[in-house]
């Protein structure tokens, strides 16, 4: 089975790859993927892949680090519950740990094992000390700056992207997992510095239910997401071709420094999540497609629920990135026996039918390539003198509807008051509901903000 580039170049990369026997058996832990960084992990090991590699020992991200994104009270919350895994906490609900993304012992070691590692692999490339650098055990892009979300207690690609802009300029994250890349998406949703592209699952009731074809950015980062919503049954040929097809857009419109990716194995066939028809084939193109263009690369791992599956994916794309072949018979090892009963490193397609429909797809592709092309020209003249939210600082979404809920309690408060004891009479403070309103209707639609309330946000990161 052949992970070959057409050219030299891929012998010609530097690969970092993040592993310690520490780190591996913290992520073991995840309840919702057990032992499967141990097989991710024992399978590349078998194939004598890490001979080609630097392996690289992470570290443990601090909390002052995670709090680039995540709010003080998450982590502290998080860190408390953590130490005795109290799962009956009040609090915790508010902060989405409970049913998908459930307390247990270790958990706050564990999110800081994580973002460190993903900190570890982005660091390696500031440092010029690679090409591109692997974190298979990261990628967990649903979790949000004050909460949990589907099985992701930190964003680790949000850390390793603000980890990448300390040197980079302009910042591409791809996103090829089944689900649609939500938290990454909101983090950098007013910023014109990182483009988001996500191509996943769209389809009533299916998680996280965000990723249409019009969530393009807000803000000064209107245009700089891209989602691709797909259907049921999509196979190897047909996802590249829109893969490719947007991709040359999105590099030429954006021309990124650096690319982080997220390379999600739940899309293929054979997942629990019975979606996607892909093989480790059709991902290991697409992600060559971006390889060729020669950036400091960052590569995560993200969804992937049949275990032995996704550990013969990710084996497949370190093999592509190292421009090896790989044989077709599973070496023996530790977890041999979990490849039966055919123990092939080839995943083969199902018969599950493709439900995209092909006129559909034209419009979904044109319909992206006509937002690149028709708007990112305007994005580069914006009028200095508007407000805009600085471009390092992740979405302020929260913040602002937080200011606007305080506006209209004090509005109700001061209006119980007796007439005598207001700061200002009855037409007075109707007039200051109408400027709320009108904050509602034509301020927070177009995210122009106070400074004050921009420098508070900032002073938080």
């Amino acid at each position: 089975m052949s992970g070959r580039e057409d050219s030299d170049e891929s012998s010609k990369r530097r690969v970092a790859y993040v592993y310690s026997p520490e780190y591996i058996e913290t992520c073991d832990t995840l309840s919702k993927v057990p032992n499967r960084a141990s097989m991710v992990h024992s399978l590349i090991e078998a194939y004598g892949l890490l001979q080609h590699m630097s392996v690289v020992k992470p570290r443990a991200a601090t909390m002052e680090e995670m709090a680039m994104f995540h709010t003080d009270s998450y982590l502290e919350h998080l860190h408390k519950i953590s130490q005795d895994g109290d799962n009956d906490d009040p609090q915790s609900a508010d902060f989405g740990l409970g049913y998908d993304c459930p307390v247990v012992e270790g958990i706050f070691d564990y999110a800081a094992a994580v973002g460190g590692a993903t900190l570890t692999a982005a660091e390696c490339l500031l440092n010029q000390k690679c090409d591109v650098a692997i974190n298979w055990a990261g990628g967990w892009h649903h979790a949000k700056k004050d909460e949990a979300s589907g099985f992701c207690y930190v964003n680790d690609a949000v850390l390793g992207i603000l980890k990448l802009r300390e040197k980079f300029e302009r910042v591409l994250y791809v996103d090829v997992d089944l689900h649609h890349g939500d938290g990454v998406e909101e983090a950098f949703s007013f910023t014109s510095k990182v483009m988001t592209v996500s191509l996943h699952k769209f389809s009533p009731g299916f998680f996280p239910g965000t990723g249409d074809l019009s969530d393009t950015g807000l803000g000064k980062g209107r245009w700089y997401a891209v989602n691709v919503p797909l259907e049921d049954g999509i196979q190897d040929d047909r996802y590249f071709q829109i893969f490719t097809s947007i991709m040359q857009e999105v590099r030429t419109q954006f021309n990124p420094e650096a690319v982080l990716m997220q390379l999600g194995a739940d899309t293929m066939a054979g997942d629990p999540m019975c979606s996607f028809n892909m093989t480790p084939v059709g991902v290991a193109k697409c992600l060559q497609h971006v390889l060729q263009w020669q950036l400091p690369a960052l590569l995560l791992g993200g969804g992937g629920y049949n275990l032995a599956n996704t550990a013969r994916c990710w084996t497949f794309l370190t093999a592509t990135v190292l421009g090896k072949t790989l044989s077709s018979e599973i070496p023996d090892h530790e977890f041999f026996t979990e490849y039966g009963p055919d123990y092939s490193l080839e995943i083969s397609p199902s018969c599950r039918p493709d439900r995209n429909d092909s006129k559909h797809l034209e419009r979904v592709v044109s319909t992206i390539k006509g937002q690149q092309g028709s708007s990112m020209g305007d994005l580069h003249h914006h009028d200095a003198g508007n407000l805009e939210v600085p471009d390092d600082v992740p979405s302020l979404r929260p913040t602002i509807i937080e200011f606007h809920f305080r506006a209209q309690l004090v509005i109700i408060f001061h209006a119980d008051k007796p007439e005598d004891s207001r700061l200002c009479k009855p037409d007075s403070w109707r007039i200051f509901i109408a400027l709320i309103a009108m904050f509602t209707l034509f301020i927070i639609p177009n995210q122009i903000f106070f400074a004050g309330s921009v420098n508070q946000v900032s002073s938080q990161h």
